[in-house]
């Protein structure tokens, strides 16, 4: 009896147990979609409001605000070219540097360093990216710029600087500010990020396929090069777009070491600025609704257009071959 009254009551909590989950369910695909629609409404409002404020400048310079090198609150006339220009040649300049250190830290911690040493290390490299980025900057006015002034430039400017073509790259006026010494900055700080990234993804791939390829005579860099690359591929460019977007909106550590010159010049070793720099520099000065304050809101918009961008390329060349 006691057994046919607990089948019964099991019976009976069966439509009430099924109900709970269906609302359950219901009440977790409802807030996971208000997440993402939130998420999606905040990233427009963003756009929007940096769109409507910054189009007192577009309708007062018109297309020359991308291309004129112009910024002189005085006269009320603004140009976006050189901070564009400061921005991507710092972050490119930035990732060129920090991205084979990444790799090569990755490729130390999953392959090379024994186990004992393996975790010191990836903490280590993990805890650069807790540094805040005014004690870089700091570092980099104080310490690095000095250093790349006084070792690295005069043996670049000797030697590569003679050489047709690509001399006017390396020729400069010795000074602590320049784009190179910001784009070394932004290459410390991107490498945490970057290296975690690949360290992580390189662990995922199965040992079946490394042993497999190990037993076929492959060397330890044919099978990163055929195995682990191909199988992380996707991965590993997704954590470079994210050291490139770190660069890319990195704001006090550049302030402090690239000079903030609003001049374009061919030689990594000429002073220059950003956009984040320069809004960073000129928006407590800037009076509510005047065209310079929409000139910086200007330079913010045009830097999530740039962040875009770059996403939308990556996404491209991530794009599996083969498939329309």
């Amino acid at each position: 009896m006691p057994s046919n009254s607990l089948s019964e009551a099991a019976v009976l909590a069966g439509p009430a147990r099924r109900r709970g989950h269906r609302f359950g369910d219901i009440l977790f695909a409802g807030i996971a979609q208000a997440s993402g629609l939130f998420v999606l409404g905040l990233l427009g409002a963003i756009i929007l409001l940096l769109f409507l404020g910054a189009l007192p400048a577009f309708r007062a310079e018109g297309a020359r605000f991308l291309v004129s090198a112009a910024w002189n609150p005085v006269t009320d006339h603004y140009g976006a070219l050189v901070s564009v220009y400061g921005t991507l040649v710092s972050s490119v300049l930035a990732l060129l540097l920090a991205v084979p250190l990444a790799f090569g830290v990755a490729y130390c911690l999953t392959e090379l360093a024994p186990g004992w040493a393996r975790r010191p290390i990836g903490t280590a490299v993990e805890l650069l990216a807790a540094v805040p980025s005014i004690i870089y900057g700091m570092w980099g006015f104080f310490q690095l710029g000095p250093w790349v002034a006084a070792h690295v430039q005069p043996v670049l400017t000797a030697s590569l600087g003679r050489v047709p073509g690509i001399g006017a790259v390396f020729e400069a006026e010795p000074g602590n500010s320049s784009l190179f010494v910001a784009a070394l900055v932004l290459a410390v700080m991107v490498l945490p990020f970057i290296a975690a990234t690949m360290r992580d993804v390189f662990l995922t791939v199965p040992v079946m396929f490394k042993e497999s390829a190990f037993g076929l005579g492959c060397t330890k860099w044919e099978v990163m090069r055929h195995i682990v690359l191909p199988y992380t591929r996707t991965a590993v460019v997704g954590g470079i777009m994210l050291g490139l977007g770190r660069a890319l909106g990195e704001t006090m550590a550049v302030t402090f070491v690239i000079g903030n010159t609003n001049r374009i010049s061919a030689s990594l070793f000429a002073p220059g600025n950003t956009i984040a720099s320069l809004v960073a520099l000129e928006f407590p000065e800037a009076d509510q609704g005047s065209l310079h304050l929409s000139a910086l809101l200007a330079l913010g918009f045009l830097l999530f257009v740039i962040s875009f961008v770059v996403l939308a390329v990556s996404r491209v060349l991530l794009r599996p071959r083969g498939r329309n």
